[in-house]
């Protein structure tokens, strides 16, 4: 039966012979069918964050549908905490889990989304970091926050890391600390947390965000190249010193993706984060009139999550005949970090 849907016929020669061409016609389509279901699965776990339409949620509901008494008040640092609790939850259960330290396939071969995902650790640790130290705390001798202090370093395990422990089973652990520490400050009467409103706290945070977005801006930017830059100086035998110039800078080829996909993953988290700080931190945003300069922010951000309506990233040097996704990308980054720097210079002397 096989050998007639081969074309063989097991009468008009070697029946060993036979068996071989049935055997390699057999493992010529099993690698063929493996190889198609694989490619599908790593599209459709790249589909849903880093290419086409990246998850997206309203950080008001996501508070709202965590708070077990009260559901139509929000106090201070609901909105804020339960964003922090989703972005972690969304990181490690979308589609395909947490790619970044897989050893199997199609993920060990994947690395757009595994950027991405990165991209969303530095934006998960840095706010949690900043929500531990200061946003917590009255003042620098105040006593921090037990279970802010042990989901911080949760999130700052190895990404690389996939058994004893696994960098998911980690974000885990810290996002059950960060639910304790959500529960104490809406549901407890009074709340057994705190989350100080205060604009000091807010630049804390958003001077961090500004030197992210810096150097994303330069890493993106460098996909086209920058020229060397002179150092000059007073002593003559310096400045004809060519060690002192800065050397050309440019993203190898095989890493502008990458750079690409991390800005984009850090911008995502970024608009939910920047969202969640709009509505907590309203009364200080109104009082500086600086509303207007955070929904800016987040309107340049959003931008960044457009669908990329191209198979690859394309990096065309500047004005070329082919576009540069990644100079696009630093564009909107740099709008950003322009006006999170003012924002800054707003809420400090505003």
């Amino acid at each position: 039966m096989l050998a007639r849907l081969f074309g063989r016929n097991t009468m008009d020669g070697d029946p060993h012979e036979d068996r071989l061409s049935l055997a390699g016609r057999i493992t010529v389509v099993f690698v063929s069918v493996t190889a198609i279901v694989l490619l599908g699965l790593s599209y459709y776990w790249d589909v849903d964050t880093a290419f086409l339409d990246p998850p997206r949620f309203d950080v008001r509901e996501a508070a709202l549908k965590r708070m077990a008494e009260s559901p139509q008040t929000l106090k201070a640092g609901a909105v804020t905490s339960a964003t922090l609790i989703e972005v972690a939850s969304i990181l490690i259960d979308k589609p395909g889990g947490f790619l970044a330290n897989d050893i199997s396939l199609p993920g060990l071969l994947m690395d757009n989304t595994p950027s991405w995902e990165f991209g969303v650790v530095v934006q998960l640790r840095d706010l949690t970091r900043v929500l531990r130290n200061d946003i917590s705390r009255s003042q620098t001798q105040s006593t921090e926050d037990a279970d802010l202090s042990i989901a911080d370093p949760y999130f700052h395990n190895d990404t690389d890391a996939w058994l004893f422990p696994s960098f998911e089973g980690q974000v885990k652990v810290g996002i059950v600390a960060l639910e304790r520490y959500f529960s104490r400050l809406t549901n407890a009467k009074p709340p057994a947390a705190r989350f100080y409103t205060r604009a000091d706290n807010l630049v804390a945070y958003l001077s961090l965000v500004a030197a992210r977005l810096g150097d994303q801006s330069q890493r993106l930017s460098a996909s086209a190249g920058k020229a060397p830059v002179p150092i000059t100086s007073a002593s003559p035998a310096a400045a004809e010193d060519e060690s002192l110039s800065s050397p050309m800078v440019k993203t190898p080829w095989m890493d502008r993706d990458d750079v690409f996909y991390e800005a984009r993953g850090a911008a995502w988290a970024l608009v939910h984060f920047l969202r969640a700080i709009e509505i907590d931190f309203e009364s200080v945003l109104n009082k500086k009139n600086a509303l207007v300069s955070v929904r800016q922010i987040i309107r340049e951000l959003e931008r960044t999550q457009d669908a990329l309506m191209s198979p690859m990233v394309l990096t065309g040097d500047g004005f070329g005949i082919f576009a540069n996704h990644s100079l696009v990308m630093a564009s909107y980054i740099s709008r950003a970090n322009a006006a999170t720097i003012d924002l800054i210079k707003l809420l400090q002397q505003g």
